[in-house]
């Protein structure tokens, strides 16, 4: 059997998902207020914004290039101390503060700002309705509670290979399936190609459907390359397809905030840049209260 892995959490004052223009505004904005801040996210370069050819309404720097203004942010953003993680939070839990899992990695954040910008995917059939009775999203959180049991791994994400490799060190008994033949599985690892699937229970997952094929487990770990902030916070109150905040970006969890395009309309790096900058001072007096003197004028 493969090692266990240890996890400590590393803690800050603030955690950013996301780093596009609300994230990396954000970044600044709490780092201005002395905040210790990490960004979790992709490469910068990976950003859609990077592959834009023209950004020609951005007050002041008319006629950039999206990669332009996207390198200004990090280089900013990096400047004012600010730390980054590169990859996807797979998990998320609320308590005395935030505790987000990238990989075999835990960090802690007294507040959490939430700027992934439009993270819109289609569940499987079944996804939703066993999320948390052998549904997962995270194979470091969960797979000691699946070792010696039938497990699936949809892989839908570069690293899912690794994730799969893992549950298999801990004694799960894996099948991965994805859409493609997979590089990197461990050998002794069945896989599966298939694009059609389902996730079959009744109070808990019996089996995965893959393209009519039944494979009885008693695990689903569906590895997405990012998942959605409701998935990772299912109390958070959403409108329409977006995260629903007030005006100081602030969600109905105490203790998050949003901003940029995963709140709404329009879909613009100068709203993306205000609102993160908005929702990191919200952030800081969340950590900070501020209380207004009775003989104030």
């Amino acid at each position: 059997m493969g090692m266990e892995r240890q996890v400590f959490p590393v803690a800050y004052d603030i955690i950013i998902l996301g780093s596009g223009p609300a994230g990396l505004a954000a970044a600044v904005a709490a780092r201005g207020r002395d905040k210790s801040v990490l960004v979790i996210g992709n490469r910068w370069q990976d950003s859609p914004l990077a592959r834009a050819e023209l950004v020609d309404n951005y007050l002041g720097l008319p006629g950039r290039t999206g990669r332009e203004l996207l390198q200004a942010f990090y280089s900013h953003a990096q400047e004012t101390g600010a730390e980054f993680v590169v990859g996807r939070a797979i998990s998320l839990m609320a308590w005395n503060g935030f505790m987000v899992t990238v990989g075999s990695e835990v960090y802690e954040g007294r507040a959490l700002i939430l700027a992934p910008g439009v993270v819109r995917q289609a569940k499987f059939p079944g996804e939703e309705e066993f999320l948390g009775r052998g549904v997962s999203y995270c194979a470091t959180c969960d797979g000691m509670l699946y070792r010696n049991k039938a497990v699936a791994v949809v892989g839908r994400a570069p690293d899912a290979p690794q994730e799969a490799n893992y549950l298999h060190s801990l004694g799960c008994q894996v099948t991965y399936v994805s859409q493609k033949e997979p590089e990197g599985l461990a050998e002794g690892i069945p896989s599966v190609t298939a694009s059609r699937l389902a996730i079959k229970g009744e109070n808990a997952v019996t089996a995965l459907e893959a393209d009519g094929q039944e494979i009885p487990c008693a695990g689903v770990f569906v590895l997405r390359q990012a998942v959605a902030p409701v998935d990772l916070l299912p109390g958070l109150e959403t409108q329409g397809h977006y995260i629903k905040v007030d005006r100081r970006m602030a969600t109905n969890v105490e203790g998050v905030f949003a901003a940029g395009d995963c709140v709404g309309e329009p879909l613009q790096v100068a709203k993306a840049v205000g609102e993160g900058h908005a929702a990191a001072l919200s952030a800081c007096e969340f950590l900070e209260p501020v209380f207004i003197s009775e003989n104030a004028g």
